[in-house]
């Protein structure tokens, strides 16, 4: 692992739809162009390639992986522009009742070294009244993964993840100086919530934070926030992509987070905590 070289970095922002193979056509094309400005690690959002309000039209159309016509198309395009690329995630058929939501990293060879399904499973009543029941489609990874890159360990993640900082601190102490965090923020959580999160893992943890997102609206009326953003380990937001689709692209020094590291070196004063309830009992 090499950890002193300059990074181009392009998150892409996207606004996927019902239409699989039309969704990947324009991830390629995307991909290609932040390819062609000098992206050396690419990185796509959440249901890059499928996005549907419909937890069963996600699991009806989703196909297993060795179908799926994304991975092979991607890992050429990898091969062929020497990039890394995340697809920050694919819905996959896993049995006749689950998807997975999962991220692939693909490094510049075309060889998939990396998957990572999504661990927390976001079941929530929005403000709205829309209810969203992840756990009744998908199926929760079991394992955290950290993916050895040229220029520092990548930690994978996929969206309401972000709200369990007990995640990253495990990637971070494990060596991470990166954390992805491709999404599909609810325009409602986005607006709350979705900034002061990124920063708060960046700073907490002294890594940088990739958060390739989705945008606009998409099919059973469903709106997601956008604002793609890459953040340092400072907190300081380095790019944002805004409300429409387009490519972010960040020149970064991975060293800033062992900069980070050394200035405040909190990763290393963590102490197991044990809470003692104090409880106002009535005098004798």
């Amino acid at each position: 692992m090499t950890s002193s070289l300059t990074l181009r970095v392009a998150c892409l922002q996207l606004t996927p739809g019902d239409d699989l193979h039309a969704n990947i056509e324009a991830a390629l094309a995307m991909t290609r162009k932040a390819a062609s400005q000098g992206a050396q690690l690419i990185l796509l959002p959440e249901y890059a390639t499928l996005l549907h309000a419909s937890g069963r039209f996600m699991r009806e159309h989703s196909p297993a992986e060795a179908d799926h016509p994304a991975l092979p198309a991607f890992a050429q395009l990898a091969r062929e522009a020497n990039v890394a690329i995340l697809l920050g995630s694919l819905t996959v058929m896993i049995d006749a009742k689950h998807i997975a939501n999962r991220s692939y990293y693909i490094d510049a060879r075309g060889v998939i070294v990396a998957r990572y399904d999504k661990l927390h499973m976001f079941d929530a009543t929005l403000p709205s009244g829309r209810v969203i029941r992840e756990s009744s489609t998908d199926r929760a990874g079991a394992d955290a993964v950290a993916v050895d890159t040229p220029w520092g360990l990548l930690g994978l993640s996929i969206c309401y993840d972000l709200r369990f900082p007990q995640l990253y601190r495990a990637l971070a102490q494990t060596g991470c100086w990166f954390l992805a965090v491709p999404s599909a923020f609810t325009q409602a959580t986005g607006e709350r919530h979705w900034h002061a999160l990124l920063r708060a893992r960046a700073i907490e943890n002294a890594c940088f934070v990739l958060a390739p997102a989705t945008c606009g609206t998409h099919p059973g009326n469903h709106a997601t926030f956008g604002h793609t953003l890459v953040v340092d380990p400072d907190g300081a937001i380095v790019a944002d992509g805004g409300n429409t689709p387009g490519i972010v692209i960040a020149d970064i020094d991975p060293a800033m987070a062992r900069y980070a590291r050394n200035a405040i070196p909190s990763l290393t004063h963590d102490r197991p905590v044990t809470v003692t309830v104090a409880t106002l009992r009535p005098a004798p």
